[in-house]
């Protein structure tokens, strides 16, 4: 019992004094945690409140507590995002793969005109049951078809309002170049924060399996690309808040 207290205490020593050279990096810490959680003392992590330098990661200069209370459950939390996230991504593959089946179709309402059904709606006959597929009350896709085109909405997890900023900066950026993405609607439907809009002429022109990679790759990278800007964020206000209390 001796033994394991003092080792515990070697240990917290050792973590301590790299926290005070500035020597631990976001990838140091999850290996000192991994290492950690395999020796059994969990609590060495929970005494060490401290504040310690984060480098590398593209997340800049900052200063965290508490990091470790937090980089504790960070293994667990991965596990159950990710258990929850693929059943979620394959019923949305799934359920585009069967939309995807699309055919040139000229309008019945005006003569030489060929357009989306799913965005005119003049023929209700041609278009398709609109299928909502829900992780959560924050995370939906919208998939409503039609006999020529597909429209896909994504509403984005946005759990506070750095998060709701971010999204929203982040979407109109790519909204206002939508001509480079090609199936990119400039204005997404009501009630989600992007649209895509797959017509015949783009699954004549590419292949169908590359556009629903597309889609299902943009669901896996937003998160993380909100996430690390939210990160970022905070590590400046942080700096700029230090700084600005230096002064007082």
């Amino acid at each position: 019992m001796e033994d394991g207290i003092t080792a515990q205490k070697r240990l917290q020593m050792r973590l301590k004094l790299a926290m005070k050279v500035n020597i631990l990096s976001v990838e140091s810490c999850l290996l000192l945690m991994g290492m950690l959680l395999a020796t059994s003392v969990p609590k060495a992590l929970r005494k060490l409140g401290g504040v310690w330098r984060c480098h590398g990661s593209g997340l800049g200069w900052g200063s965290f507590e508490g990091v470790f209370e937090s980089l504790m459950l960070a293994p667990l939390c991965l596990s159950l995002q990710t258990a929850t996230l693929r059943p979620y991504l394959n019923a949305v593959r799934a359920t585009l793969q069967a939309a995807l089946c699309l055919e040139n179709f000229s309008s019945q309402v005006v003569e030489r005109h060929n357009k989306p059904e799913v965005e005119v709606r003049s023929s209700k006959e041609l278009l398709l049951q609109p299928v909502i597929i829900s992780r959560n009350e924050k995370e939906k896709v919208l998939i409503e078809g039609s006999i020529n085109s597909v429209r896909v909405s994504i509403a984005v997890k946005q759990a506070d309002e750095i998060e709701k900023i971010l999204c929203h900066k982040f979407m109109r950026f790519m909204m206002m170049r939508a001509e480079n993405f090609f199936i990119l609607r400039r204005k997404p439907v009501e009630g989600y924060d992007i649209s895509f809009l797959i017509t015949n002429f783009h699954t004549e022109q590419m292949y169908k399996h590359k556009l629903v990679d597309f889609v299902i790759h943009f669901m896996e990278e937003i998160d993380k690309e909100i996430s690390e800007m939210k990160l970022s964020v905070n590590a400046r206000a942080r700096i700029v808040a230090e700084e600005f209390l230096k002064n007082f």
